[in-house]
């Protein structure tokens, strides 16, 4: 059975929640995820975000059946590049959405496998025994210098521009997604989540709370959130879960949204 919840809260700073969030079972049993966190000022981060994942979630929402795992990528790809193209389009249209973006994240599972994709920093992450790998990479500046070595990994963690990002959807006509194979194995979980869950609570922690199997993913979820509230609360935050609990079945999935 693979399990899904997600959870969101607005944080102690923002007065607005620009993060999009949604998980659940596609018409034809596919798991799907998405989490986009919206940038752009006055409610234009917002607008974002909603057009990223409705326009996803639409478009594979009626994927057809039993399809192969390549045609699986294609799909998700095929998705955000049309995502891309409607935030795009509305923000040329409207003087109120000009330079609106947003970042993604997102699973399209057929059982326990399938594929992420993302553009920007929402990250994915698996969690095993208690601990997280990050399985994506952040789009951002200081990532690339910590790429080319002009920062310490020390400094990428405090940096002053680490918000700023060198790729987001919508904010130019063409964009490149990444895009990986996933597959969880009973007892492994999938991690979905926005920068304000990610740059305030360490990838430890994230480990250690996600990985409870003795309690709920509901009270797993929630836990999150009052953590990244505990350290500040400076984003939004927005977390979606998916985990392997051994037989295969239809998905059970729960959300809410403070």
């Amino acid at each position: 059975m693979i399990r899904t919840v997600h959870a969101s809260d607005v944080g102690r700073v923002r007065t607005v929640n620009e993060d999009s969030v949604w998980i659940g079972v596609t018409q034809n049993g596919y798991t799907l995820g998405i989490i986009a966190d919206g940038m752009g000022g006055h409610l234009a981060g917002d607008t974002a975000s909603r057009l990223a994942l409705e326009t996803m979630k639409n478009a594979l929402y009626g994927l057809q059946p039993d399809l192969p795992e390549e045609e699986l990528q294609h799909a998700l790809s095929a998705a955000i590049y049309e995502a891309n193209h409607t935030v795009h389009n509305e923000a040329s249209s409207d003087e109120k959405y000009h330079n609106m973006g947003t970042t993604v994240v997102a699973v399209l599972l057929k059982g326990e496998a399938g594929y992420i994709g993302h553009i920007g920093d929402s990250r994915a992450y698996l969690i095993k025994d208690g601990a997280a790998v990050q399985l994506t990479e952040d789009h951002t500046l200081v990532n690339e210098l910590f790429k080319n070595g002009q920062i310490s990994l020390e400094e990428l963690d405090n940096h002053p521009r680490r918000n700023v990002l060198t790729r987001a959807l919508g904010t130019d006509a063409e964009v490149t997604a990444d895009l990986a194979p996933v597959r969880l194995e009973p007892g492994e979980l999938l991690l979905l989540c926005s920068d304000g869950l990610s740059n305030f609570v360490s990838q430890e922690h994230l480990g250690k709370v996600a990985g409870i199997q003795e309690i709920s993913l509901e009270e797993r979820a929630d836990r999150l959130l009052q953590l990244a509230l505990l350290a500040g609360g400076g984003d939004n935050i927005s977390v979606a879960m998916l985990e392997h609990q051994g037989e295969a079945a239809v998905p059970e999935t729960k959300e809410w949204d403070r």
